[in-house]
This record gives structure tokens, sequence and C-alpha cells, in this order.
């Protein structure tokens, strides 16, 4: 398991944990005490941190005290590194009240993205970029982060409540206007860039006889061409017409088992004027000429 379930207790604080989903904790403290005290948690380089802190105020101390973030009253904090742990170790101020999701960044990509199985979590842009990010509790997400500090709930349904709280909190972190991803996280940049090389995936798929070409396809998506390239072959694991061939190819060879059409029929349908050229592509997919094909079965 990539996150420790052990807890170390420096002084007299730590954290009341819950594990929600897979891959997915939630962390509450509350330093009821008139002392600053220390909290520690190991956390390793695949999980992406949400701190928010209610009332009073902690400081993040990394490297050994080398460096410092602050995390006031009623402001968040987002943090990630890929290219190192970033463990918490806490400085709570007296009457301080926080909460923290922590995601594994796979987990966390799925929320974004249907191809979340399908691709590389961080884009070469990205791979080296670490992020923390502050901002502001708005109102609904304060609603929520008091329900979980004061959950006073029946205790069997305490993981499903604050799971539910949890991902709720995750959408109101990010919804903050139309271009709220991009503002908030440069990972979910790629997240959008997602979205619109699956949607240049169904244009193709939808337009196989006629094909835009490939700077057509880039416009329509908004996206530019390199982007389109380097993301299509990354998600489908091929470049666009390399993969259209294969799905027109696939797409014949269905259509000549029903026996419904002829090979010129499937050609034309798959985007071939002239049947010369769709058995020759044909036999090049498969090895074999359509007619034989058909006979075979």
């Amino acid at each position: 398991m990539a996150l420790s379930s052990s807890l170390k207790n420096v002084a007299t604080g730590s954290f009341n944990e819950t594990q929600v989903d897979q891959d997915v904790f939630v962390l509450t403290y509350q330093n009821e005490t008139a002392v600053k005290q220390v909290v520690e948690r190991y956390i390793d380089s695949s999980f992406i941190q949400f701190h928010f802190c209610l009332k009073g105020k902690s400081d993040f101390i990394f490297n050994n005290g080398t460096y410092t973030l602050n995390i006031a009253e009623e402001t968040s904090l987002l943090l990630y590194n890929p290219q190192r742990d970033l463990p918490i170790h806490l400085e709570v101020a007296p009457d301080c009240w926080l909460v923290s999701v922590l995601i594994s960044i796979k987990k966390f990509h799925g929320l974004f993205s249907q191809e979340a199985d399908y691709i590389t979590f961080l884009s070469e842009d990205n791979k080296d970029k670490k992020y923390y990010k502050d901002g502001k509790i708005s109102p609904s997400m304060a609603i929520a982060l008091n329900q979980i500090i004061n959950y006073n709930l029946n205790s069997s349904i305490k993981t499903l409540y604050f799971k539910g709280k949890a991902y709720e909190l995750l959408s109101l972190y990010f919804n903050r206007g139309e271009d709220a991803n991009i503002e908030q996280c440069p990972f979910l940049v790629d997240e959008t860039n997602v979205a619109k090389i699956k949607k240049a995936k169904d244009i193709i798929i939808a337009r196989l006889s006629e094909p835009p070409t490939l700077q057509e396809l880039s416009e329509e998506i908004n996206l530019p061409l390199k982007k389109l390239k380097e993301g299509f072959k990354q998600i489908y694991g091929d470049s666009v017409f390399s993969f259209l061939f294969d799905y027109k190819m696939e797409v014949a060879r269905k259509l000549l088992e029903t026996g419904n059409n002829n090979v010129n029929e499937v050609g034309l349908k798959v985007g071939y004027s002239t049947s010369s050229h769709f058995i020759a592509a044909f036999k090049k997919k498969y090895g074999i000429t359509p007619k034989k094909y058909v006979q075979s079965i």
C-alpha cells in the first residue's frame, strides 16, 4: 500500500484518519489545547494533498525545517511533487481545526477523465512540475468541512458520509469559473486535452468514409496540431490515421461477415472509392483478400 497507515505522534497531536475509498483518505485534526502541537503523517509522491484550515493557523515544515508553508484560517493548500515524497509535518497553533484529503494521482485523474486507465497522468510538460497552491475556502466548502469536523451520526455510516464529503470538497474546490481546471491545477489541463482528443477520435470514427485532415481536425477540436498528434498517440497508442485505418478494417471485416454487402459496397462504406484500393488495404491488414476472407467464414 502506497500510504502507510501508521501515524507518528509527536507531542500530543495526531490525525483522526478515515480511508473512504481506494487511495482516498480524509484526515482531521483539532488542537484544542493552549500550546502549539506537531502532527506528522508519511505520504509518498504518488499522492496529491488538499489541506483546509477552518480556523486558527498551521505551518507545513519541509526539509527538516529549511522551508515552511503557512496555512491560515479559512484558506486551503494543494501540495504535489511528483519527484519526491511530501510527508506531512505540521506545527499546529492552539485552537486550530484542519481537514485534509489525500488522493492518489491515478484516482484523482479518474475523477476527471474516463480515459484514466489508458493514459499517463503526467504529460512531458508536467512530469517534473512541483505544485503548491493556496486559496480561500468558499462558504459552501466551509459547510462541508464543518460537517466533517462535527460529525455525530452513526459510526457505521462514517466512511460513506466522509466519502461523499471528500468528493464534494474536490468538486467545490475546482468549481471556480469556466477556466477553473486550468487556473487551479496545471495537471487538469491534461484532462481538458484528453477530452479534446477523445472528441477527435469520435469525429474520425463518425466520418470514417470522409475523415477531416489533421489540420482540420486540430482546428475543430481547438487543440494545436502537435498536441493532437502527441496526445492521440499517448492515449490510443497510435497515430490518428493508423488508428483510423485499423478501425476501418475492423468495420469492413464485420460488414463482410454479415454477408449483406459485396466487397465493393463494403469498400465504399469505409471510405475507399475503388475496390482495388480497398482490397489492397484489407490484404495489408489481414494478409488475405476480402473475397477469400468471406470464403473462409
